[in-house]
């Protein structure tokens, strides 16, 4: 066995998983002190509305609007969490296919899905902010709290757009990696 081979071994494999691990979560941890904080609050939020929404039901009186507000902050939470997971890698990825092709394949293989999908991303984040101002403009509000609903498309809008630009990075860091 050559030294290139023995570094193949999937013990180094696992050692240079846990460095990149290591590194990811130090990354997140930056993102976390900055960009991940407005996300904990809606959460607190929908939990303690849901939580009072069910024991107010119990006796009689629910809070009204109480699904759109749930529905407004899920959509909030989850459009700016796919950037912060994105980055912490904390997504599934299915990679019984590709884990069997090189490791520079392997990377630069990364790399195409990430600027597909920045692409993607970046045309989600155009739509969002056209729909939401068509929502602004035509008045569009919630049933039962009468709310405007332009302000979390715009959100998503803004969760998308930091999502391609995370991706960004990653088409960078990828292709850097597959042909160095």
């Amino acid at each position: 066995m050559t030294l290139r081979n023995s570094l193949r071994h999937p013990v180094f494999k696992v050692r240079k998983e846990k460095e990149d691990a290591v590194k990811n979560r130090k990354m997140g941890a930056q993102f976390d002190q900055g960009h991940c904080l407005p996300l904990r609050r809606p959460v607190m939020v929908m939990m303690l509305l849901t939580c009072a929404d069910v024991v107010l039901r119990f006796l009689g009186k629910p809070i009204p609007g109480t699904y759109e507000l749930i529905g407004f902050l899920g959509a909030f939470t989850i459009a700016f969490a796919m950037a912060y997971t994105s980055v912490e890698r904390s997504h599934i990825a299915v990679e019984i296919l590709v884990e069997r092709l090189p490791q520079k394949l392997q990377t630069f293989l990364q790399g195409i899905v990430s600027l597909i999908s920045s692409v993607l991303f970046a045309i989600f984040t155009r739509q969002c902010q056209i729909y939401a101002l068509d929502m602004k403009e035509s008045g569009e509000v919630s049933l039962t709290l009468g709310m405007p609903v332009y302000p979390v498309i715009a959100g998503i809008a803004v969760g998308c757009g930091l999502l391609a630009f995370v991706l960004l990075f990653d088409v960078a860091k990828s292709f850097r990696r597959a042909f160095k």
